[in-house]
């Protein structure tokens, strides 16, 4: 391999490796909360209502003032071996903001 190319190799190396530490970039129109989110109710799962069905667990949602519970429910992907993404709470130096779940 020439010079040049083994520094561009370890350039991009170095590069993959300091940004696979670092958190995502903060989605657009977020709104940031000072006060941190609760610890997760404990749910019990009912039956599901069939073979293709999965559970999405609750939430805390941030309604303005306070977080309010959104219970889990049992979910049908919308399409063969997708899989569900939890929503989650994020912490950054502006405060607490919610990344959506999603299926993937």
């Amino acid at each position: 391999m020439r010079p040049g190319r083994i520094v561009l190799a370890a350039m991009l190396t170095t590069g993959g490796l300091l940004s696979a530490g670092c958190p995502p970039p903060v989605p657009p129109g977020v709104a940031y909360v000072s006060v941190s989110p609760p610890v997760p109710v404990p749910e019990v799962l009912v039956t599901a209502p069939g073979p293709d069905h999965v559970w999405v667990r609750g939430y805390h949602r941030w309604d303005g003032g306070a977080y309010v519970w959104v219970p889990g429910s049992w979910q049908r992907p919308p399409r063969a071996h997708a899989v569900w993404v939890s929503g989650r709470w994020r912490h950054t130096s502006r405060g607490w903001y919610w990344v959506e779940g999603r299926w993937k």
